[in-house]
């Protein structure tokens, strides 16, 4: 399963002091950890697992996370959630694996923030999507490939879209949901209709609800989809940290693996 590592720590953030920098919620230490937040907190009625170990449904979403990588049961319990012969979100290097989990390819990636330069703004023509959309929904992001989106990833939040001739031409949506904030996903536009701001309506009417319920937003990209992070800074969102998207695999069985 693709996931999202923590990644680097403060030393990749914008330095204090910086223009970017001065807003406090930039060191809020729950974007360090967005996915056990979001699975412990507003996506809980959705979480597969324990209190050391969780993750989304298949069909939901590939992300899954640990409370602590200090607690000598947390390989029992990943092995016991997910099984063996899969792939399971990297601990930092500095943690140990047990002999036989190999750590996969990295890729870097970063995670936006916004800040006061954003001006959401509601728009008119963007339309809810739901369960019978989805067909339209996987189709567009296979074609645009902006990240993870299954079956059932509209249920994390709020997925809005805007059709031209009688097609989803643009859609955007809300995926975790870590205390305080509201990550926004799947921000894709069908080639045909590229070049006329549907990706940018989109994004501010997305963040224009996520204000309205008292929430932040933030999103994560690819560090080389260098073309949407300039599109996400043009509209006021901000460099928070550089990431580390990456995953470990089990073993094939508890034969091959010796804790440390």
């Amino acid at each position: 399963m693709s996931v999202i590592d923590a990644g680097p720590s403060a030393q990749d953030r914008p330095a204090k002091g910086d223009p970017v920098s001065s807003d406090p919620v930039l060191d809020d230490p729950v974007l360090d950890d967005a996915i056990w937040s979001s699975l412990t907190g507003a996506h809980a009625h959705l979480a597969e697992g324990g209190d050391l170990v969780r993750r989304f449904p298949a069909d939901v979403a590939p992300f899954a996370a640990v409370r602590t990588w200090d607690e000598p049961g947390v390989w029992d319990a990943i092995v016991d959630l997910v099984g063996y012969g899969v792939e399971f979100p990297a601990p930092p290097e500095s943690v140990e694996l047990p002999s036989g989990w190999e750590r996969g390819e990295p890729f870097a990636g970063v995670q936006l923030v916004e800040t006061e330069r954003l001006r959401p703004l509601p728009d008119d023509e963007a339309v809810l999507l739901g369960a019978d959309d989805v067909p339209e929904m996987l189709d567009l992001v296979a074609r645009a490939q902006p990240g993870p989106f299954l079956p059932r990833t509209y249920e994390l939040g709020r997925y809005v879209g805007i059709r031209r001739d009688g097609r989803l031409a643009a859609m955007a949506g809300e995926r975790l949901q870590p205390a305080g904030w509201t990550e926004i996903s799947a921000v894709a536009t069908d080639e045909r209709y590229r070049g006329q701001g549907l990706a940018s309506r989109l994004v501010l009417d997305v963040t224009h609800h996520i204000h309205r319920r008292g929430a932040r937003a933030l999103l994560h990209a690819a560090a080389s989809n260098t073309n949407a992070i300039r599109l996400y800074e043009s509209l006021g969102f901000t460099l928070r940290r550089r990431m580390v998207f990456t995953s470990v695999r089990i073993p094939r069985s508890g034969s091959e693996t010796v804790r440390p």
